[in-house]
């Protein structure tokens, strides 16, 4: 009963203790529920905080937007107001105003260009700008225009140099193989002139490449807030195409980023596709949350876009701060709720740990330990004390059925004793009797076989000597066939002389007497010489000079030949034979062995058993299946033992082991 306690307790897989799947079973909703809804909530603020970046950069680009709109309005106000001023009309010294009163103006609204066309000439460029087309049906036109190069090395003021932007290899940007941006942006206005006896277009513009202030304006008009932008957070970027020609963004610490490009996936989105984009981007050499938005030309085509957008790192790092915060205070939470626990739980994990401990010693055989007072009067108290009178109850079972075992497996042992005796007597008896009934069944057939088979074997080779006589000298004619009779009546009397040693071995037996073994396997070799050498096989013998063998040398040379010629046909072609001699004790006896190793196939597994039966061959049609049934006969009467055994490394090993012969 004990051994039973032990094997189940030696058995089960080791559970986790009480105070700790009670603290696992109280913490699970907390340990488990509550990260589970944090992720979720931090989820959709995290995705609610994106859409509010989004929104608030959507807000910043139309602001930009507006403030772009109110530059081309105010610049057309403002060159309208000159076309149609008292003093602008006085300056006309002819077809056109005085170079002077146009310079001067162009200084006071901050142009980088204006001039005047008379009717003809503006009916002209009206093909060229629909600004100008508007001017002459009476309205101020203004747009965003690009002019080609031709165009701004016509207008004063350098600004075919100034618009020269040289482009610097961007990443993730479109493949192009231009050196540098050599067309400018404008703000292009036109107004109408209709004065008496004058009538024409008054033109003017902005360049905005390398235009600082005009980019410098709208990021400080959109970052005002110092906290949610400030310098160098927010920037501001105008571009022609997809190349930065007016832009705040640095390369370096006071190098802007002309010149540099958008990324591929923003240009087509914007500038192929016509959306404004609201997403996170890499500006030059930093995220950004950007938008972008696409800037048509008054052909209603798309030239560039424009740009605001916030650094990302603060805002990632807001979150991240955010992510922190609440898995410390997760930590805090649990990291308070498990004393806590322990503390309220005390009074349950104590008796708990107790029962425990009882069923420990219990289940290790120990059936005298009980859990005793527990200190408590609830379901557990009751439970602890109900459980100590089973304890007791199993005790004294367990008493009783140890004796009765006890008695029970002293009778089982003597009860089994006595019939594993009689058992292993009845199956020798058995053995023998059968063994005993074949071999007298056999040699009473073999010597009838025998003796029939003499007959005639002695008639035919009596009838050939007579023909041999009769023939004389032309015996000589048939002597191949004559031979061929006197061969198979040699065979024949081989068989029979094999079948009468099987069938009465004490006739055939030697006197007795000793052997030497080391010079017994030397002749064998040499008598079996032909055979070896006719196959190819190579011989290698260990056969030091040992105390000889108590059986008879003829005999012996008889099994050692049987075993040799086995081994030859066994390889079947070239090969290696090994024989060895040594000393070896069997049952308290001394003896020699003699080992013969072959390098054939080996022996079947299934024919080891029956090797040596009378009879029985693996070379069906070619041998009588006697040779190993004799062989064993003759060393089981030498009281020797051998046997046959798959090599190692290949092939079969008979060895033949025999009792040393007595002094003298």
């Amino acid at each position: 009963m004990g051994r039973a306690h032990a094997s189940i307790a030696g058995g089960s897989r080791p559970a986790l203790p009480v105070r700790l799947r009670l603290l696992i079973l109280a913490l699970a909703p907390l340990v488990l529920l509550m990260p589970f809804l944090l992720l979720l909530g931090m989820t959709r603020w995290t995705g609610d905080y994106d859409k509010v970046l989004a929104a608030n950069v959507q807000s910043d680009l139309r602001i930009a937007e507006q403030y772009l709109s109110r530059l081309l309005a105010r610049t057309g106000d403002e060159l309208g107001g000159v076309a149609g001023s008292l003093a602008f009309s006085r300056s006309f010294a002819g077809e056109v105003p005085d170079p002077p009163t146009l310079a001067e103006r162009r200084a006071a609204l901050g142009l980088d260009f204006l001039y005047y066309l008379p009717a003809g000439q503006a009916a002209e460029a009206a093909a060229r700008w629909p600004v100008i087309a508007a001017a002459l049906q009476g309205r101020t036109g203004t747009a965003i225009d690009v002019f080609p190069p031709a165009v701004l090395a016509a207008l004063p003021g350098d600004l075919q140099r100034r618009a020269r932007i040289e482009l610097i290899e961007t990443r993730a940007a479109l493949p192009d193989t231009r050196m540098a941006e050599d067309r400018g942006m404008v703000v292009h206005a036109a107004a109408p002139v209709d004065l008496p006896g004058h009538g024409g277009v008054l033109v003017g513009g902005i360049l905005l490449n390398a235009n600082l202030g005009f980019i410098d304006a709208i990021n400080a008009l959109v970052y005002l807030n110092p906290v949610t932008g400030g310098a160098r957070q927010g920037t501001a970027t105008l571009f022609l195409g997809d190349v930065r020609i007016s832009t705040n963004v640095r390369l370096f610490e006071d190098v802007r980023a002309l010149g540099t490009r958008v990324s591929a996936e923003v240009s087509r989105a914007v500038l192929d596709e016509g959306r404004t984009w609201l997403d996170r981007a890499f500006v030059v050499n930093d995220w950004y949350v950007s938008g972008y938005l696409p800037l048509d030309d008054s052909f209603g085509r798309r030239v560039g876009m424009l740009y605001v957008g916030m650094l990302e790192a603060p805002f990632a790092r807001a979150k991240r701060d955010a992510y922190l915060w609440m898995l410390a205070a997760f930590a805090g939470v649990l990291a308070l709720s498990v004393p806590v626990f322990l503390a309220l739980a005390k009074g349950i994990f104590a008796p708990l740990e107790r029962m425990t401990a009882t069923m420990r010693k219990v289940g290790q055989g120990d059936l005298a330990a009980r859990i005793g007072p527990v200190g408590a009067r609830d379901e557990i108290g009751e439970v602890a004390a109900h459980f100590d009178g089973l304890l007791s109850q199993v005790q004294d079972r367990d008493r009783k059925l140890r004796a009765w075992a006890e008695e029970l497996e002293d009778r089982v042992e003597a009860r089994t004793a006595e019939l594993r005796d009689a058992n292993a007597r009845l199956e020798e008896t058995f053995r023998q009797l059968v063994m005993s009934e074949k071999l007298a069944s056999i040699g009473e057939i073999t010597a009838g076989v025998a003796h029939e088979i003499n007959n005639p074997v002695a008639v035919i080779q009596g009838n050939v000597e007579v023909i041999r006589m009769e023939l004389g000298s032309d015996a000589a004619l048939v002597e191949t066939e004559l031979s061929l009779i006197d061969g198979q009546v040699a065979r024949m009397q081989s068989i029979v002389g094999k079948l009468l040693t099987f069938a009465r071995p004490s006739d055939f037996s030697g006197s007795g007497g000793t052997a030497d073994l080391a010079a017994v396997a030397a002749d064998a070799l040499l008598l079996s010489e032909h055979a070896l050498g006719r196959a190819g096989i190579e011989v290698a013998a260990d056969l030091p000079a040992l105390p000889h063998a108590a059986i008879d040398a003829g005999e012996m040379q008889q099994v050692a030949i049987n075993l040799i010629l086995n081994a030859v046909q066994a390889m079947a072609g070239p090969g290696r034979l090994e024989l060895s001699l040594a000393e070896e004790m069997r049952d308290g006896a001394a003896g020699i062995v003699l080992r013969i190793r072959d390098s054939g196939p080996g022996i079947a597994p299934e024919a080891l058993p029956s090797l040596f039966d009378p009879f029985f061959t693996t070379r069906r049609g070619e041998g009588t299946g006697l040779g190993l049934s004799i062989s064993q006969s003759i060393v089981q009467r030498a009281d020797g033992i051998i046997a046959a055994a798959n090599a190692d490394g290949g092939g079969a090993v008979f060895a033949v082991w025999l009792p040393a012969a007595p002094p003298g």
